[in-house]
């Protein structure tokens, strides 16, 4: 290749690697920015256990299996646990997975649209909303990306070698067996998913795919039946509701970014111009080919056996609810990689070019502003919560309570390790123990309550507290200085000396 040819293929490669590395660095200048929400929070008190039989016991009495929050547990024997910690694992796994995903689309694409479907898969997977979301998030999904990624890579190997089940067994099984064992015991998606691959290669004979994914499945479905108690309790995923329109529009935000349906509609009249106007004439020959190769890349890509799991997913929800928007990540390391080589292998002519270019520029564009905008302090609050405002606010208050003081006690003990707060002068209380506080005397000149979450739920959840400082003769006013998404009550005893509040 000479000079020239090289510098064209080098320029646009070192501008891709440029925005990928700027939507990563920014995540992670922006790891410690926000509250640690309920979730996150969540993860703390399930991961960093005094032990790990401590841990397994908790984990038996909640939604997820127990991969991610063990592998957590080792994190915060070698990191101190805290915040960043805490999002710096899920920054890593977005990282690894990234890249993983561009490699697929590389593996899957014809040698001559190779690289060009690599840079897309790559600013896809680096830059879109859905990743960047979950990129310093303290919960399994980037983790589960990446082993869903490291799955279908191996599956796919196993696909394109063309060996016999005996030599697939030496050469790719034992990968997919591990990677798809570790994707359903970090979450029960990953096990749906690769239940919808072993239905989906079984339905096409290849038996060994098949059996081995079913094997890889044994673990998750071992841990379902240790904590099955809690599962197949009216307790586990109780916020989940029915499917309706609202799920497709909320999975869609989550994946373009706010106004997700006109933004799809934005992009199918880029399609359609791109078809009028932008491709090549004469390019009929590849135009078959594309269309020859299109089954056989929705399998090798993993993305036919997504939607099966989709569809089922779907459908069960109806009797059982659990489809829920933030899960369908799980769906990336089919999607990206399948859109990228469709797109690289459009037959673009130099009008075509320049209006994908364009559209491409504006959505990055969008995305760079949009996909951080709630993982920035100045974009508000991370998914309605502020727990690190009020443990700021309350740190050396002697009598705080609060209808969730579990996770607010948590919070505590983050930004205590961040350095933010000094040692709470007391731990948070429920309703139980304040009731019990008002019955003991002397009782004390002022009582905090605190709760975050959107307004309405916040007054409803104030509201029985508040009641009951009430009937024992205090007087609640709210303090201004709480942020959205936040109120602390301040409330005195009439009895005080030191006045009304």
């Amino acid at each position: 290749m000479k000079g020239g040819a090289v510098s064209r293929v080098r320029w646009p490669a070192a501008w891709v690697a440029l925005v990928c590395a700027a939507f990563a660095f920014k995540a992670l200048a922006l790891i410690d920015a926000m509250t640690l929400w309920s979730d996150e929070l969540y993860s703390v008190g399930k991961s960093f256990q005094p032990s790990y039989s401590s841990l397994l016991a908790m984990l038996r009495e909640v939604t997820h299996p127990p991969l991610y929050y063990s592998l957590l547990w080792f994190w915060g024997r070698w990191l101190d646990p805290s915040a960043v910690s805490l999002r710096l694992l899920s920054w890593l796994a977005y990282g690894l997975g990234a890249v993983l995903i561009s490699r697929q689309a590389w593996a899957l694409a014809a040698p001559a649209v190779a690289p060009r479907a690599a840079a897309l898969a790559a600013l896809l997977a680096f830059c879109s909303p859905y990743p960047v979301r979950f990129s310093i998030e303290g919960k399994s999904y980037a983790f589960l990306v990446l082993l869903v990624v490291l799955a279908l890579m191996a599956r796919r190997r196993c696909l394109q070698s063309g060996r016999s089940p005996i030599g697939l067994a030496a050469y790719g099984l034992a990968p997919y067996a591990l990677a798809v064992a570790a994707a359903a015991l970090t979450h029960f998606y990953g096990l749906f998913l690769f239940a919808a691959a072993a239905l989906w290669d079984g339905c096409r004979r290849r038996w060994a795919l098949a059996s081995v994914a079913l094997m890889g499945l044994l673990p998750a479905l071992a841990w379902i039946g240790y904590a099955s108690a809690y599962l197949f309790s009216s307790r586990s995923a109780s916020w989940i509701g029915r499917p309706d329109l609202a799920l497709l529009e909320d999975t869609l935000a989550r994946a373009l970014g706010p106004w997700p349906l006109p933004k799809l509609a934005l992009l199918l009249l880029l399609l359609w111009a791109l078809g009028r106007w932008g491709m090549e004439r004469t390019a009929v020959e590849a135009d078959q080919t594309l269309r020859i190769k299109g089954p056989r890349l929705l399998d090798a890509s993993g993305l036919g056996l997504s939607g099966l799991m989709v569809l089922g997913v779907v459908l069960l929800s109806f009797v059982k609810p659990f489809a829920f928007s933030r899960y369908f990540v799980v769906l990336l390391p089919a999607l990206v990689p399948w859109l990228s080589v469709r797109a690289a292998c459009l037959p673009l002519n130099g009008r075509g070019r320049a209006l994908a270019l364009v559209g491409l520029a504006l959505m990055l564009g969008l995305w760079w502003q949009q996909a951080f905008a709630a993982l920035d302090s100045e974009g508000g609050s991370r998914e309605a919560d502020q727990f690190r405002a009020i443990s700021q606010l309350t740190a050396d208050q002697p009598e705080r309570y609060s209808p969730r003081p579990r996770l607010l006690n948590l919070s505590d003990r983050m930004e205590l390790a961040a350095g933010r707060i000094q040692r709470p002068v007391s731990s948070w209380g429920d309703d139980d123990a304040l009731r019990t506080r008002l019955h003991r005397d002397p009782l004390p000149e002022q009582i905090w309550l605190a709760a975050t979450g959107p307004d309405a739920v916040v007054r409803r959840r104030l509201k029985p507290l508040g009641r009951e400082l009430e009937a024992a003769g205090f007087r609640c006013s709210t303090l201004t200085s709480a942020p959205r998404f936040s109120q602390v009550m301040q409330c005195r005893s009439a009895a005080s000396p030191s006045g009304d509040p």
